[in-house]
């Protein structure tokens, strides 16, 4: 499996941005490019700690790491941004 670290800094943070703006996309809502950061950085760590959980090895599946690690970093964020749009809804 692959691990966020192997990317470096700037690939870590390029992943986190692009991560997090395409689960704003998929989610609704608006962040802006720190806001985008943050999400998808976590959202790196729900991601890859459910592909190991499942057993995927995103190593089998993509050859490079970016792309492997933008659809495992977008699927968490997703996830996360999904949590907490629950979590603040308010009872009607």
């Amino acid at each position: 499996m692959m691990e966020l670290g192997q990317v470096g800094f700037w690939g870590t943070g390029l992943i986190g941005i692009l991560a997090g703006f395409i689960a704003h996309r998929i989610v609704g809502g608006h962040g802006g490019i720190f806001w985008n950061l943050i999400v998808g950085i976590i959202g790196s760590y729900i991601g890859f700690f459910v592909a190991k959980s499942a057993g995927i090895s995103l190593g089998e599946i993509f050859k490079g790491w970016f792309w492997g690690n933008l659809i495992v970093s977008a699927a968490g964020a997703t996830v996360l941004l999904a949590a907490l749009r629950m979590l603040r809804r308010e009872p009607n």
